[in-house]
């Protein structure tokens, strides 16, 4: 019953990953968690190190994807900048607006991000824009990234409290 109730608890916090929430931490907190709870060591230190490695190559690639998209499609380091720091803010400032809005926000910000970044340095619409929608892409990209690999710490884990 423990462990059905973990891959429930895990699959939970693997849906709050496209909203924009810290849904691998949620993940790692619960194997430990899970270890307390039940008294035992089930989960090994192997599996909670191994799974907040992975957490952490997936919020590198949240970080730099949505920038890299942006220089990819003909952008300037500023329009990756830009795009980065917005999709941040666009997450924060998202909050307020229940289950959707992080992820929204974060979409919009890195687009708005690497749009205005990029109008400052080139005053062609046309060619922000395409930058812009590359940042919007590469964010995309990022949130699929990380749910993937949050499959994959749901996994490990749970094959983990089999033991």
């Amino acid at each position: 019953m423990s462990l059905l109730l973990l891959a429930l608890v895990l699959f939970g916090a693997l849906l709050l990953i496209p909203l924009g929430l810290p849904g691998l931490w949620v993940m790692i907190v619960v194997a430990f968690l899970y270890n307390f709870v039940t008294g035992t060591e089930v989960i090994g230190t192997f599996t909670i190190l191994g799974t907040t490695v992975l957490a952490a190559i997936a919020e590198y690639f949240e970080f730099v994807l949505a920038g890299r998209y942006a220089r990819k499609y003909g952008g300037s380091r500023r329009a990756g900048w830009g795009a980065m720091l917005g999709g941040l803010v666009g997450a924060f400032v998202g909050i307020p607006v229940p289950i959707v809005g992080p992820m929204l926000g974060a979409f919009a910000g890195a687009f708005g991000g690497a749009l205005l970044a990029e109008l400052t340095v080139k005053a062609d619409p046309g060619a922000a824009t395409r930058v812009a929608t590359g940042a919007l892409l590469g964010r995309i990209a990022a949130v699929a990234i990380k749910s993937a690999i949050g499959c994959v710490i749901l996994v490990w884990v749970v094959i983990g409290a089999l033991g």
